[in-house]
């Protein structure tokens, strides 16, 4: 049964209220290693998206897959090793700092878009990249009294690394063509699991990691919850509503995360924090708005 127009918002919104406390838990997790948790993520996540495929009724469409084959998987190592990063800048820097700096993500899209996929950079564009470059100065803490210095600025650089790998995904996917959102998401989950296994096995002590029933428990939700059932709302969503919609949607994330870390957390923002926030969240937004939209409003 095809979703309304409304029963997609929603489903987009959930999902993106869901993503907003992935932060949350991984702090409650720490003995975890990043690489391992990406790796479950990835692999997860992916049998969750395949299963719930089959349950519909449809198959993967191998041909699809295999003309984009090797821009999925890198796109898919990419996004495996972007979790790292967010995950370990988690460890370092407040979850609203760490989420931040990641959604500094559509700036370097919007800065790379004209050398990779000639578009043009409009001086509205232009604009909103310098402002929220200004922005980044008051997140990175250094304005702070609290500032907590080369720990702080360690989860601010693995935050802003994350958000490069992510741009970097952004853009390759931009380049698959003729395929659907379900199989490209499986392929790429897939490749970033078993890419950072390898990994996290080579670089990570995992024998070290406690295997106690509620780190389990919260592991399984970072895999099943904030990985399949989210990309399962989020991509059946996709079609029933304008791009532009789901994308200025996407940033209930970074608020949630805001809130959340500062309400149970106690990892509040300081005045100056609150004012690099909105500068980096409202010129992501309104670098997403089309120009028609701005005349109109």
């Amino acid at each position: 049964m095809k979703q309304t127009a409304s029963a997609a918002r929603l489903s987009v919104v959930l999902s993106m209220v869901i993503f907003g406390t992935i932060g949350i838990f991984r702090t409650y997790i720490p003995t975890v290693p990043s690489g391992l948790l990406a790796s479950l993520r990835g692999i997860v996540g992916a049998l969750f998206l395949l299963a719930f495929l089959y349950l519909r009724g449809k198959r993967l469409d191998l041909a699809a897959i295999r003309k984009n084959l090797l821009r999925l998987i890198v796109s898919g190592v990419l996004m495996g090793f972007n979790w790292i990063l967010l995950f370990e800048a988690y460890r370092f820097t407040s979850v609203a700092t760490a989420t931040l700096c990641y959604y500094m993500a559509p700036v370097f899209v919007i800065l790379a878009s004209p050398l990779l996929l000639k578009e043009r950079l409009t001086a509205r564009r232009l604009g909103c990249v310098l402002v929220a470059l200004v922005g980044m100065i008051p997140v990175s803490g250094v304005m702070s009294a609290s500032f907590g210095g080369i720990s702080e600025l360690n989860g601010v650089a693995l935050g802003l690394g994350a958000a490069v790998l992510y741009a970097c995904v952004v853009l390759i996917n931009q380049t698959v063509k003729d395929i659907g959102a379900y199989d490209k998401t499986i392929v790429q989950l897939g490749a970033a699991g078993l890419s950072v296994l390898i990994y996290s096995l080579l670089v990570e002590d995992v024998s070290a990691m406690p295997l106690d029933a509620p780190t389990l428990a919260l592991v399984g939700v970072v895999c099943i919850f904030h990985t399949g059932i989210c990309y399962a709302l989020y991509f059946g969503a996709m079609g029933r509503i304008p791009a532009q919609t789901v994308a200025l949607l996407s940033y209930i994330d970074p608020v949630v995360s805001v809130l959340l870390s500062a309400t149970l957390l106690r990892q509040g923002l300081d005045v100056w924090g609150w004012v690099g926030a909105v500068l980096i969240l409202g010129a992501a937004v309104l670098g997403e708005l089309p120009a028609r939209a701005r005349k109109e409003g």
